[in-house]
């Protein structure tokens, strides 16, 4: 059975989408896991990252990304989705993690949310805006050790139909105050949702990112979630401020998670955290 887990904040900037993919990238090659990621983000930056900007163009000219499966249910007339043609194999530049696919995103997804809310249930409730995903994808979860959804920045239609297929949800966030400020709403939102749907997500954990040793407001804000009863526990593993973050998005030939992450520390760190949160999930 895989294992389905969300990556969501609130905020953009806070390495979630890189931090997805360096993941799924550490899953493959290191423990031979074979590993889905699912981008939900109308950003687009897990997918660009994972097979380059020209190879996504190419899929979103031909309508062969994620928008489509969200498109069918407002035209149900003329469906077009087909998950074979729209999952992308063996997508990671590394050339030890060829166990990563991809269903990848696409920017017409800020549009179609706003019309989601307004599609019709069906006959006899046959369709959810919620159930999209789930629908599309739930006889393929299997195939996979690891499937890991990339949300957008909020808790709209597109979120909820990737935490929909999650058993948990794992947030990244800066140690600083607008970063972090809206995990509290994060957990509410998720706990209602489950409860709503009648499924366990589980909060896995908090995970540290672009942490600055030298930073006051980064020290306290640590200390802080760190204190605090009311949210999911941190993650051990502390990712820390890194040039190779930006050097990382480019879509480049590597042979190893060192060569793509860095010899300076932060693929150890990447690997330190895949080994908790499998520890988690197991």
């Amino acid at each position: 059975m895989a294992h389905v887990f969300s990556m969501i904040n609130l905020k953009g900037g806070v390495t979630k989408t890189t931090t997805t993919v360096a993941l799924a990238e550490t899953f493959a090659a290191e423990m031979q896991k074979r590993v889905l990621v699912i981008d939900l983000d109308p950003q687009t930056n897990a997918t660009t990252m994972l097979i380059g900007e020209d190879r996504w163009e190419e899929l979103n000219d031909k309508d062969q990304t994620l928008a489509r499966l969200f498109k069918d249910a407002l035209d149900p007339e003329h469906k077009k989705f087909d998950f074979n043609a729209t999952l992308q194999r063996r997508v990671s530049n590394v050339k030890a993690a060829r166990t990563v696919d991809l269903l990848p995103s696409s920017l017409d997804l800020i549009d179609v949310q706003d019309r989601l809310a307004t599609i019709s249930s069906g006959k006899f409730y046959a369709v959810h805006p919620i159930e999209l995903l789930w629908k599309a994808v739930k006889s393929h979860l299997d195939d996979y050790d690891i499937v890991i959804v990339d949300c957008p920045p909020n808790l709209g239609i597109i979120t909820l139909n990737g935490l929909r297929i999650s058993q948990s949800f794992i947030i990244p966030t800066i140690p600083d105050i607008l970063s972090t400020y809206g995990i509290p709403q994060i957990i509410r939102r998720v706990s209602e949702f489950s409860e709503e749907i009648g499924e366990p997500i589980e909060p896995l954990g908090i995970i540290i990112s672009k942490y600055q040793a030298n930073s006051t407001v980064h020290n306290n804000t640590l200390q802080q979630l760190r204190q605090s009863k009311k949210l999911p526990p941190l993650f051990d593993t502390i990712i820390p401020q890194a040039n190779q973050f930006a050097a990382a998005a480019e879509h480049a030939e590597y042979s190893t998670i060192k060569q793509k992450w860095g010899y300076g520390g932060l693929a150890e760190r990447f690997s330190a955290l895949a080994q908790e949160i499998l520890g988690k999930l197991e």
